[in-house]
């Protein structure tokens, strides 16, 4: 009898083996295994149609732009704009999904006038959405449409200002609406109550995808001109952590086969370190993504903007090296802070709190909400992160399953001077004064609406399996369900009992990852835990391991071989000796 070791953070969950007769058809119709038969059953595929259309997105899986409310009324104000050559601000966001739609829309628009500007607000001065500092900011240069993207859903009161001087806006945002909608001349939001777009869940450069695929409908453009922007949308819908699913999934394989093949200089530059490397959505969430972020966290956004709308490589270069070395800039910042901000939640004895709060003056207010990601990963429960700016607090809030944070800073907003946000990651100000009143209504809402359950991180895999099921065949069935991201997880597998070599050892610059090798009959499967070195100790005092874990292909010196990438570990301690 072992003694099985875990802490209580994690709950493994198996998801329903589907009906055996769709495994069965799969099998036949496809001709895969009966464990790929699984995984795509589990995705919803349950027939040879569905499964081409899954393996093969194509552009013409798109929706309809025009049955998107108000589409047509944003490219008929567009269209009338160019011919009467009036000046249009592009009016976008920091973060990289801000970024991306107005290179999108700006480098689009320029092929039909010149009269185009673009604007990213300043995160520290202007903060997040539209400001009467950027509306200025267009009066001054003469601007009568105004196109705003990734923002602008709120700006009830900025759009006035705008409209009493002589300006239109067009609003293309994906953020969830207020009962009231700004008066603007279009408004373009899925998530409006009154539009019967099919689809909901397109990023804010999806949304501006949307209005150019409308343009080249309008103004006769072949679609496939379409595809020199989906690197744009690609990157933008995966660094945004949008589902992966419906017009998403196409937009991101589609994109992800732009990057690998013709990606614009911008990019190209960026990804520069990666020698030819194939670019995955692992690639655009940790290694682009944050590069791209990283200008408008730590300096201005206007860099990375600036490089994605280059059109020759060498003019890349100069930008490119100042964005790599933001990012480490960032990296560097962000390590110090998660590290303040794990110390302050201990010497406040937080640790059994249904919610995190932590703050400090110096925080850089660029790097909070990785921070707020961060502690999430050590404690999960609803996290608030929080830096000073004169009188008041501004700051990043992160979710976890089943709680609506956003819900939560609404049910708080009478001490809160603004927020707005999604269900999983929202943006917060509030005055000093009321900051203990605030944390002490957070907890109290989070400790009612948070069940026991909720508080354990669960982990659902899709099989359970032997390792001797695993082979190259497998991995490359499996590699074809991708791009994986939310709504199309990367599949996870359960190997119980597993016998551990004696040369598992940590690796890493600290040892901060354990390298592990695992006998399977006459193999051994190599694997790798990131951030599990401290558990090497466990591993060489059980006798077996549970694991769960992603496949990977390793390539080296002209050989291949599949890598466990192990997310968690159940150890099973070896029984005491007794002797006798």
């Amino acid at each position: 009898m072992h003694t099985r070791i875990k802490k209580l953070i994690m709950r493994w969950e198996a998801k329903p083996v589907p009906n055996d007769e769709v495994i069965k058809l799969l099998q036949n119709q496809i001709g895969i295994s009966r464990n790929s038969s699984i995984i795509l059953a589990q995705r919803g595929i349950n027939n040879y149609d569905r499964a081409k259309s899954f393996f093969r997105p194509q552009l013409n899986h798109l929706h309809d732009p025009f049955l998107m409310k108000d589409m047509k009324l944003a490219t008929d104000r567009i269209e009338d704009a160019i011919k009467n050559h009036e000046k249009i601000f592009i009016y976008g966001d920091y973060d990289v999904d801000g970024v991306t739609s107005t290179a999108l829309l700006t480098t689009f628009l320029k092929q039909k006038t010149t009269n185009i500007f673009p604007y990213i607000p300043d995160r520290e001065t202007e903060g997040y959405g539209i400001s009467i500092h950027g509306i200025n900011e267009a009066i001054k240069k003469g601007v009568s449409l105004i196109i705003s993207i990734d923002c602008g859903i709120k700006a009830v009161e900025q759009v006035e200002y705008a409209k009493a001087n002589n300006i239109d806006f067009i609003i293309c945002d994906h953020h969830l609406p207020e009962r009231e909608i700004p008066n603007a001349i279009a408004v373009l939001d899925p998530k409006r109550d009154d539009c019967e777009y099919p689809f909901k869940e397109l990023c804010g450069c999806g949304i501006g995808f949307k209005l150019i695929q409308a343009l080249c409908l309008e103004w006769g453009i072949d679609p496939q001109q379409l595809t020199n922007y989906l690197d744009l949308v690609s990157l933008a819908t995966v660094g945004d952590q949008m589902p992966l699913n419906d017009e998403n999934r196409v937009i991101t394989y589609l994109g992800l086969r732009q990057i690998n093949e013709n990606p614009r200089p911008g990019i190209k530059a960026l990804l520069s370190d990666l020698k030819g490397q194939e670019i995955s959505t692992s690639t655009l969430v940790f290694k682009l993504s944050p590069k791209v972020n990283a200008a408008g966290r730590m300096k201005h956004a206007s860099l990375a903007l600036e490089l994605l709308m280059c059109d020759k490589l060498k003019d890349t270069i100069n930008l490119s090296e100042q964005i790599q070395s933001i990012n480490i800039e960032r990296r560097e910042e962000d390590k110090k802070t998660t590290k303040e901000a794990l110390i302050q939640i201990k010497d406040r004895e937080e640790e059994l709190f249904s919610s995190t709060l932590v703050y400090d003056d110096n925080w850089h207010p660029g790097i909070i909400g990785i921070v707020a990601s961060r502690l999430i990963e050590k404690y999960y429960r609803p996290t608030i992160v929080l830096t000073k700016k004169g009188q008041y607090y501004i700051g990043s809030a992160r979710s976890i399953n089943g709680f609506d944070i956003y819900k939560a800073l609404k049910k708080c907003s009478n001490l809160l001077e603004q927020f707005g946000g999604h269900k999983y990651a929202a943006g917060l100000k509030l005055h000093e004064s009321k900051l203990k009143l605030f944390r002490s209504e957070f907890e109290k809402f989070s400790n009612k609406n948070i069940s026991e359950k909720q508080k354990i991180k669960t982990l659902i895999y899709d099989l359970e399996i032997p390792l001797t099921d695993l082979n190259l065949k497998f991995f490359n069935i499996i590699k074809q369900m991708g791009p994986f991201g939310p709504k199309n997880l990367k599949p996870i597998f359960c190997t119980r009992d597993c016998l551990i070599s004696e040369r598992t050892c940590c690796v890493g610059k600290e040892s901060q990852h354990l390298q592990i090798f695992i006998k399977a009959e006459s193999k051994t499967f190599k694997g790798i835990a990131f951030n599990k070195g401290e558990e090497l100790n466990k591993i060489k005092e059980s006798e077996t391991v549970d694991i769960l874990y992603s496949i990977e292909k390793n390539s080296w010196n002209g050989n291949e071989e599949l890598q466990l990438m192990i997310i968690d570990i159940i150890y099973q301690k070896k029984p005491p000796f007794v002797g006798g």
